[in-house]
């Protein structure tokens, strides 16, 4: 009784009346590097898993093809920034022309992720007057896919992210790319995530399994709600090895 969080995709069907859109099991490996399973074993259960939710994304949107997406969490920890990175690695994988965008600018980690430098990104180009996108994109060992960066850390990341550059930012990239992944703050402890949520074509939450409480989950998602936000449905991240499916 205690114990409010979710332990499957049924407790997230029943929890939050939204769809569950897969479940992502435990990674080896405490690097940030190591988290790239969609790259490093892309036949591996977590690499699969990834693609089943690349499908079910396709699926919750298909009267509406999307062309960009916002990945977060309710809360700091959950996964939200490894769920991104491995999503956009296998929506790359099927060939489609993928630009990550960390648009965490508090607690950046793509560029750890991917082994990349983080000397210009995203508040470069918000602070630049030039709209060539381009020149801020870095080039990845997987093939379609490129990231933006952080770049240099902001006093003011929210007035930046609710600025009109930064919706200029978004529409050029999505001219260069058949789909925009983007990894944002999670949605209690600051407002970015909701100044973010109506800009693109839809949001997936990221739920820990066994640690995202039901009523921190519960008012992440109210907060979208009200912030106009299309969300799509929840991914439970970090399920235990022992509850693998036995086909695995």
């Amino acid at each position: 009784y205690i114990d409010d969080t979710f332990k499957s995709e049924e407790d997230l069907e029943r929890g939050l009346s939204i769809p569950p859109l897969g479940t992502v099991y435990t990674m080896r490996g405490k690097r940030l590097g190591e988290k790239l399973i969609s790259s490093h074993s892309p036949f591996s259960p977590a690499s699969e898993a990834y693609r089943f939710l690349r499908s079910n994304i396709r699926f919750v949107s298909i009267d509406k093809p999307y062309r960009s997406m916002m990945i977060t969490s309710a809360n700091p920890g959950e996964g939200k920034s490894t769920t991104a990175a491995n999503l956009a690695v296998v929506m790359a994988q099927a060939g489609l022309e993928t630009i990550l965008v960390d648009a965490d600018l508090r607690q950046p980690k793509q560029h750890t992720i991917f082994n990349l430098p983080n000397d210009t990104g995203l508040t470069d180009a918000l602070r630049s007057a030039q709209c060539c996108m381009t020149d801020y994109l870095h080039k990845t060992d997987v093939e379609h896919l490129h990231v933006l960066t952080s770049g240099e850390r902001p006093p003011n990341p929210t007035e930046l992210l609710g600025s009109r550059r930064m919706t200029l930012v978004l529409e050029s990239l999505a001219e260069l790319a058949d789909v925009v992944v983007l990894d944002s703050v999670p949605v209690l402890p600051v407002a970015d995530a909701l100044i973010l949520s109506n800009q693109v074509d839809g949001v997936v939450l990221v739920v820990d399994a066994g640690r995202s409480r039901r009523s921190s989950v519960l008012a992440a998602l109210q907060k979208l709600r009200h912030a106009d936000a299309h969300v799509w449905g929840a991914v439970l991240n970090r399920v235990a090895l022992k509850k693998r499916m036995p086909y695995y």
